[in-house]
C-alpha cells in the first residue's frame, strides 16, 4: 500500500491559520478530504494520513470524523494537551478511535527548552502505554535539544517531521547533517521525506538543490526509517502534490524495490500501525 505519511486540511478561516499571509493566496481556501482524493487518485496514492494544523483539541476530533468518513484516510496525528495534568482523560476518550495513531506539537514555534519541560516529559511517558507515535516538528536549529528530548524516552516510537526544515534556500547543510545523522543513531526515530520545498527557494528550486539532504537522510536513517509525506496542501506553495510524487519516485528509483516500497508506505504503516 503507498502511503502519503503527511497533509492537512483545513476549512480557512484568516484567524485561525495567522501563519498563512497574503503571500500564500494559493493556501488562503478550503482544503478538504474531496480535494485530496483528487489528487491520490492521480498520483497512485492508496492511503494518507491526516496532520494537525491548529493546536486544539476540536483539531483532533475533526480529523478523526473525516478519518472515519473517508476510507482513504488510514490514520490521524492530532493534537492534545500533553502537558496538561488531564491529559490522559483526553487520551482515554479518544483512545477507541482507531484512527489516532500519533500526536504532535508545533515545537518549532516553542521557545529554547520546550522539549525539557518536565510536563510535556511526562505527557509523552504516556504514549507507549497507549501504543501511539509522536511526531516531531522542529527547526533544524532545534535538534540537540531534540536529541536530548528523544534519549528521555528510549522506547517511544518517534518520527521526524520534513527532515527538520534544514536551511534549503542558502544550501546550508551544516550543522544540520552532523545533528541529524546523530538523531538518526535512535533507532525509535523515523523520518518523513516531506516540506523540503519550502524550506528552498519557492520559484527556483532544483532537484540537485534537494539533492544533498535527501541523500544525508537516505544514508543516516535507510529507507526502513524513510517515509514519503506530500505536506499537501503547503507544497503547493513550490510544487504540486503529483510532482513531488514525482520527483520522490525518480530520486528513489536506484534503491531496490523493496526499498522504495518501505519509503512509500511500508514503513509509515509500520509506524503509525495503520
Amino acid at each position: 500500500m503507498v502511503i502519503d505519511a503527511h497533509h492537512h486540511f483545513w476549512n480557512y478561516e484568516p484567524k485561525e491559520y495567522g501563519w498563512i499571509d497574503e503571500s500564500m493566496h494559493v493556501l488562503r481556501r478550503d482544503f478538504l478530504p474531496q480535494d485530496l482524493e483528487l489528487e491520490i487518485k492521480s498520483s497512485r496514492i492508496d492511503g494518507v494520513v491526516s496532520v494537525q494544523a491548529r493546536q486544539c483539541i476540536a483539531e483532533t476530533d475533526w480529523l478523526l470524523d473525516l478519518a472515519n468518513a473517508n476510507g482513504y484516510i488510514k490514520g490521524v496525528v492530532g493534537w492534545l494537551p500533553i502537558a496538561a495534568t488531564d491529559f490522559e482523560s483526553h487520551l482515554i476518550h479518544r483512545i477507541d478511535q482507531s484512527k489516532l495513531k500519533a500526536l504532535r506539537h508545533v515545537v518549532q514555534d516553542e521557545a529554547p527548552g520546550f522539549l525539557d519541560h518536565s510536563g510535556f516529559n511526562n505527557g509523552i511517558r504516556l504514549l507507549k502505554q497507549y501504543d501511539l507515535a509522536y511526531d516531531l516538528l522542529i527547526f533544524e536549529h532545534q535538534l540537540k535539544e531534540s536529541i536530548r528530548f528523544v534519549d528521555r524516552h528510549p522506547d517511544q516510537r518517534f518520527v521526524l517531521d520534513h527532515i527538520a526544515k534544514p536551511k534549503i534556500q542558502s544550501n546550508q547543510l551544516d550543522p544540520w547533517q552532523a545533528n541529524i545523522r546523530e538523531l538518526a543513531k535512535r533507532a525509535n526515530v523515523s523520518c518523513k521525506l516531506s516540506g523540503l520545498v519550502t524550506e528552498a527557494d519557492l520559484d527556483c528550486w532544483t532537484e540537485a538543490q534537494l539533492t544533498p539532504y535527501l541523500d544525508t537522510v537516505l544514508e543516516a536513517f535507510g529507507p526502513e526509517r524513510l517515509m514519503f509525506g506530500s505536506d499537501w496542501p503547503v507544497c503547493m506553495l513550490a510544487t504540486s502534490y503529483q510532482e513531488w510524487t514525482q520527483l520522490i519516485r525518480l530520486m528513489i528509483a536506484p534503491l531496490s524495490m523493496d526499498e522504495q516500497d518501505a519509503i512509500m508506505g511500508i514503513t509509515a504503516s509500520k509506524i503509525y500501525n495503520l
